[in-house]
């Protein structure tokens, strides 16, 4: 398999615009967040029975341990129905405060969001996708000893950047800062397209994103499917539209670890989906017609890219061969994918940050459902040792 170097690539994005950004607010925002959340409240988590007595087993920092409590959490849109609920018509949580409330009750120490919307019954209305709503889902999260990890939110659709994505991005950068994030993102693909120019197109695109979130900063990062780790084409012959039709054996994501700058681009393993592409795209048309198998190693990747990768998806599956994707999802812990494995070889583990995710955790017939999986998924986290060889 040929791999390209790790190399950083110019961007081609104009200085002028770089500098004439103008977003500079770190700082400012910081105070002004610290000030609002010690008039608010004092962070309570550890203080309170009411908080601690559902934390999961598992919790000394003992050597053996692969996730520290202080890196243990979960992605938001597990528990999305908790968070748009109303909560007039129930005695579940609902909404984001009471959903803080119930995941820190379970342990978690870190949040990622999906999105800023809630019910619109809820404290602070339906959108908090502002500067105000920040401020008040910080006071929140503070509440609660939780700390925001990273966002799946707005990332420019235009490239050259148009004025209102531009500023677009811009407040989802102020957003990020005042809720106290390192990391800012998306949930999808930079390239929706298996070819090689594709992919150099949104290298220069995510480099220079990449950069502004660091003038802030913020690490900016993809999060991706299966698909990303399909094989580029990047040879050919050509077909009809002119476009390559064979492989020289990398990934589309791997070409893009290796043409974007470290410093600036970033990602999240959705460890689940990449065992999906393991089982799927395992073979590939070389340059000369030939069929080629290469096996793929999600944990291999991230120790060839270890810090390129802050932020995992833990998410599960049982083995189901009839499926397409060859899992079926379940809450973390419960499935077939050794993650004590997973994490020994990554190692790292004071870097890396694991979000417990479950797409389908949400229930038409039982509304606790997701709460109940998130529960668990915490308590299997927590339970992870290193496998001894």
């Amino acid at each position: 398999m040929t791999h390209l170097p790790d190399v950083p690539r110019t961007d081609g994005t104009d200085e002028a615009l770089r500098r004439s950004l103008g977003i500079n607010r770190r700082r400012f925002l910081s105070t002004c967040t610290a000030a609002a959340a010690a008039a608010i409240a004092v962070p309570v988590f550890g203080s309170s029975p009411a908080l601690a007595e559902d934390k999961g087993r598992g919790d000394n920092q003992g050597g053996d341990v692969l996730i520290p409590a202080a890196k243990r959490g979960i992605i938001l849109y597990t528990v999305r129905d908790a968070t748009g609920r109303d909560p007039l018509s129930t005695n579940l949580p609902s909404g984001f405060r009471e959903v803080f409330k119930e995941m820190a009750r379970y342990g978690y120490k870190q949040v990622e969001f999906a999105g800023y919307g809630q019910h619109p019954n809820a404290p602070g209305g339906a959108s908090l996708e502002s500067v105000e709503g920040a401020k008040l889902l910080r006071s929140w999260l503070d509440e609660y000893g939780l700390r925001a990890q990273g966002n799946h939110g707005f990332i420019p659709g235009s490239w050259p950047l148009s004025t209102p994505d531009l500023d677009t991005f811009k407040k989802h950068l102020e957003i990020a800062n005042i809720l106290g994030m390192a990391h800012v993102g998306t949930g999808g693909d930079p390239a929706n397209s298996g070819y090689q120019a594709d992919w150099d197109v949104a290298a220069d695109k995510w480099n220079a994103l990449g950069e502004m979130a660091r003038g802030e900063g913020l690490k900016l990062y993809t999060h991706n499917h299966d698909s990303a780790y399909n094989f580029l084409l990047d040879h050919g012959p050509l077909d009809a539209q002119g476009h390559p039709t064979r492989s020289s054996g990398i990934r589309k994501l791997e070409y893009f670890l290796g043409i974007t700058d470290p410093k600036t681009v970033w990602l999240e393993m959705d460890i689940f989906w990449a065992h999906v592409a393991k089982y799927k795209f395992h073979t590939y048309t070389a340059p000369d017609g030939s069929q080629q198998e290469n096996i793929f190693d999600p944990a291999g990747l991230v120790v060839r890219h270890d810090k390129r990768y802050p932020l995992f998806h833990a998410k599960d599956g049982v083995v189901n061969t009839a499926s397409g994707d060859g899992y079926d999802m379940v809450p973390f812990g419960t499935g077939d994918i050794d993650y004590a494995t997973f994490f020994t070889r990554v190692g790292s583990r004071n870097y890396h940050n694991p979000m417990v995710e479950q797409d389908n955790a949400p229930s038409s017939t039982d509304p606790g459902q997701s709460l109940t999986d998130a529960k668990i998924s915490y308590a299997n986290l927590a339970a992870l040792r290193k496998k001894r060889k």
